[in-house]
């Protein structure tokens, strides 16, 4: 198979391409990235004589063409993906996140593309206090980010009904490991923590995420990318729910350091407290997570120490 990967230099595209050369070494793999300030080749280090790159946006016409040409399937990992940078400048995030899903598609459907991953967030479903969302359950998002993610796959489904393609859209929670960008919540403390800085935690700490290992969503999103159906909406969790301030204090006694280090400050606007899924669409194909969190944030902080120099220059 020749599969595209959009956004493919970014966080978790560049695992997945990592993870495809390894499991599915006969399929080509061609990867298109803006190269924004998440997106680095550096992430695709070791990797680029086993697949094509092409640098360029998912909303120009011309270059989704070209790299679209000849493809059996698709993977959109491409979007401004940062709730504060959403908030403080969402235009970008509505062109990435929902026009460039549309270029996409519609070369999709002209071209006659088997198969449309998009790749999405539990954030679409917005807080809970209690319970897990379902795929079926309503979306309500809570910031520009979350909006935007919601309307792209919002408009991928419709070409299921109106076009007939095979689109499906997976949604994780919080995910987390190498080559995550530093404003992320634990590489930005790795950081902080080796430079002697505090900790910023909004609120109290109490909001709650559920941590996905990435290696962990890439295994999810190649059995849906070869399972699903036209239309599937899968639900990817890991049952990993911690509080923030729960995963700053591992994170400081891993790394031997005083939790005198954590200060708290005001919330952000639109924070949700907590994000829950229920997932049993992914079991029911044949996943589960292997990573437990303890080990995977272990092994992911002890990567970024090891790693300076590819997060220094992004500080």
């Amino acid at each position: 198979m020749k599969i595209l990967v959009t956004g493919g230099a970014g966080f978790i595209g560049c695992n997945f391409v990592r993870y495809m050369l390894k499991e599915h070494p006969d399929d080509e793999i061609v990867v298109l990235d803006k190269l924004t300030y998440a997106g680095r080749l550096e992430n695709l280090e070791g990797v680029m004589d086993k697949i094509k790159f092409v640098k360029g946006d998912i909303c120009d016409k011309d270059i989704v063409k070209k790299t679209m040409e000849g493809c059996d399937w698709a993977v959109n990992f491409a979007a401004e993906s940062h709730v504060d940078r959403s908030i403080e400048g969402p235009e970008v995030f509505v062109r990435t996140d929902v026009f460039g899903v549309f270029t996409l598609l519609e070369e999709a459907r002209r071209i006659g593309l088997k198969k449309f991953v998009q790749i999405s967030t539990d954030e679409v479903y917005g807080s809970t206090r209690s319970g897990s969302f379902k795929e079926t359950d309503t979306l309500d998002p809570s910031s520009p980010y979350s909006a935007s993610k919601a309307g792209g796959e919002l408009l991928a489904r419709s070409y299921v009904r109106t076009y007939g393609m095979h689109v499906a859209v997976t949604r994780s929670s919080n995910n987390y490991g190498p080559y995550q960008h530093p404003e992320k919540l634990i590489p930005r403390f790795v950081v902080k923590i080796l430079r002697g800085e505090k900790l910023p935690i909004y609120g109290k700490g109490d909001n709650v995420r559920d941590w996905l290992h990435v290696e962990d969503n890439c295994r999810a999103i190649d059995l849906v990318l070869r399972k699903s159906r036209p239309g599937d909406v899968v639900n990817i969790g890991s049952g990993n729910e911690r509080t923030n301030i729960d995963v700053t204090k591992q994170m400081l006694a891993h790394m031997k350091k005083p939790e005198s280090m954590i200060t708290y400050v005001q919330d952000r606007a639109g924070h949700d407290f907590r994000y829950s899924l229920e997932w049993d669409r992914i079991k029911k194909m044949g996943w589960s997570p292997k990573v437990k969190f303890e080990d995977g944030l272990k092994t992911t902080i002890d990567w970024y120490l090891a790693n300076e120099k590819w997060w220094e220059p992004l500080i």
